[in-house]
């Protein structure tokens, strides 16, 4: 199959429009599970972006030694703690009991310390059975999920995760990066959004590509800031391959205007700075 670049024209038709008389909630509820004793910024990176996106309401569970904290880096935030320092099959049954009703997507993974895998697998499990969209990364992104995911989840590896994912390391050649994404994208039935110097991102039946090329992205926290645009578009276009697409070009976008204004000093929050400007041309009102 031939890769498909992405452009504003293609983009603008992936992230859905706003309805002028729309209330609370109906642009979107997302919930963000992640957080360690280490990472405690990474989910509040991830939720902080989805709210910046234009979701409604952004549910934030991190572990409770990581709760005081995430609530006072930001009043928007509404924060659900966990029970354990990581994520155990309690937490895990726990948070599913804690979760609010009609959650429309939710992205697992960012800094997540996983203790037990069986865990992961409920949240798994359990979420897609409420017909909520997911998105996995970082620690969530291992291949003991592999046999439970849902054919319409996203998954974010930049080259190492894909690896300990499926076992073989991404080569630096677009043309065969391209080629393996879309094997594994096939044989799994999911998307697969490899980041790189140019984002692959395919079903195994379509691909595109988000040429970035911005050496400034390589600080941490940019990947967790992706992450939250791919469950904010996931809350409104369920099409998991056009909100993964749509995230990509999203991000690179705000990290072009960051790097535009910082140079190679960026810091992830200022691609969460950006992001209104990157979507601003992606606004629709529907009357």
């Amino acid at each position: 199959m031939v890769a498909q670049r992405l452009t504003p024209i293609l983009v603008k038709k992936f992230i859905p429009g706003r309805k002028v008389d729309s209330r609370k909630g109906q642009n979107g509820k997302v919930l963000v599970i992640g957080g360690s004793y280490m990472y405690h910024g990474a989910p509040i990176l991830a939720s902080l972006a989805a709210l910046r996106a234009g979701t409604d309401l952004v549910y934030t569970a991190v572990p409770k030694i990581n709760a005081s904290a995430t609530r006072a880096i930001s009043p928007n935030l509404i924060v659900i703690p966990m029970v354990d320092a990581k994520l155990t099959r309690g937490s895990a049954n726990k948070l599913l009991g804690q979760a609010q009703s009609g959650l429309d997507s939710a992205t697992i993974g960012m800094g997540l310390a996983v203790a037990d895998e069986e865990g992961l697998k409920a949240l798994v499990r359990e979420l897609s059975a409420q017909d909520v969209r997911l998105s996995l990364d970082a620690s969530a992104l291992i291949s003991s999920i592999l046999p439970v995911l849902p054919q319409n989840i996203v998954l974010t590896p930049h080259a190492g995760e894909f690896q300990r994912l499926f076992g073989v390391l991404p080569p630096n050649k677009i043309k065969e990066r391209v080629t393996l994404v879309e094997k594994h994208a096939r044989e799994h039935s999911v998307t697969i959004l490899l980041k790189g110097a140019i984002d692959v991102i395919s079903d195994g039946k379509q691909t595109y590509l988000n040429p970035k090329n911005l050496p400034s992205m390589t600080v941490g926290g940019t990947g967790d800031v992706l992450s939250g645009l791919v469950a904010a578009i996931l809350s409104k276009n369920r099409n998991s391959l056009e909100s993964a697409a749509a995230a990509s070009f999203v991000n690179g976008t705000a990290g072009k205007l960051a790097q535009k204004k910082h140079g190679f000093h960026i810091v992830a929050t200022d691609l969460i700075d950006n992001i209104s400007s990157a979507m601003k041309p992606f606004d629709k009102v529907i009357r």
